[in-house]
């Protein structure tokens, strides 16, 4: 597998951050911020990994993970969700749609960086 991750978060501080995390540790990180045209990005991108917000303009990280799940192509795809809302039923959502993982917002960059390496592997 290669190191290429497709975030998908339309908060520009975040976004930042997330890039900044993962370059340093050689990964090679695109950013989407809008849920209507975040499939197309990710089918045009294929990247290894997806970080994907819940809460986005145009579309939910929900409806995207949906038809990720649904897609030949997308359907191994791992995908780490974000969330503001860490609410037992958003996560239950999630891992129902097949999540890879779920880590809820405010999160420490040290999370981040396990989680990514943990989904896509050495």
């Amino acid at each position: 597998m290669g190191r290429d991750v497709l975030l998908i978060e339309d908060e520009p501080n975040i976004s930042e951050a997330i890039r900044f995390i993962l370059s340093r540790d050689g990964w090679s990180v695109r950013t989407h911020s809008n849920g209507g045209t975040a499939l197309q990005a990710v089918r045009e991108q294929r990247p290894d990994l997806v970080i994907l917000d819940v809460m986005l303009p145009g579309r939910s990280g929900f409806d995207i993970l949906r038809d990720l799940r649904a897609g030949a192509d997308t359907e191994n795809l791992p995908v780490l969700m974000l969330t503001a809302k860490g609410q037992a039923r958003d996560r239950e959502l999630a891992e129902r749609l097949g999540v890879s993982r779920f880590m809820t917002k405010p999160f420490s960059n040290a999370e981040v960086l396990e989680t990514v390496r943990a989904l896509v592997g050495p």
